[in-house]
């Protein structure tokens, strides 16, 4: 019996595989960024809202802007079976990173007394950064999962394999029967 285990790749490699979701991620990260702060800044200056409020108004915006570029550009390709799932999941896992941005901005403001409009943004981007990773990691690990068909084969080890090729080999020497009428 022999077994044929390939190596398996180095984290340089995976993350080199990794590269194109990354970029494409980004892409759609920075479009979400952009839409959070402008709501951000109108909501805080132009409409006078507590930072807070407006951190969760401009972020339940941008979280819908970038479910569709998600759904329809950078994960296109993965399954879709349950839609009901993947937008439960989206919510869920964008919700604790709305928390994370939010908590950030609360302990900057409220428990570091940091309440310029300024320091408010830098503690908006430290918060939005940590719910980046966050987000990327779950949204690719349990959101948008990769359609089975496209996932890697797992190894069989065992006498599975040499009872199929013995099976193969009795049905190819079998000679087909003339059926007389």
């Amino acid at each position: 019996m022999t077994t044929s285990t390939e190596p398996r790749p180095s984290l340089t490699e995976r993350l080199r595989g990794m590269s194109p979701e990354m970029l494409g991620f980004a892409v759609i990260g920075l479009s979400g960024v952009v839409v959070n702060f402008a709501i951000f800044w109108v909501c805080v200056n132009g409409l006078g809202l507590a930072s807070l409020r407006s951190n969760v108004v401009a972020t339940v915006i941008a979280i819908a802007t970038n479910y569709l570029g998600y759904r329809y550009w950078l994960y296109r390709d993965r399954d879709a079976a349950s839609r009901k799932r993947e937008i439960t999941l989206f919510l869920l896992f964008s919700g604790i990173g709305m928390l994370i941005e939010t908590g950030v901005l609360g302990l900057s403001r409220y428990g570091l007394g940091l309440d310029g409009h300024y320091e408010q943004l830098g503690a908006k981007v430290v918060g939005l950064g940590v719910a980046t990773v966050f987000r990327f990691v779950s949204y690719r690990t349990w959101v948008f999962k990769a359609m089975p068909e496209l996932a890697e084969p797992e190894v069989v080890a065992g006498p599975e394999p040499e009872v199929v090729a013995e099976a193969e080999l009795l049905l190819a020497a079998e000679e087909p029967t003339a059926y007389v009428k």
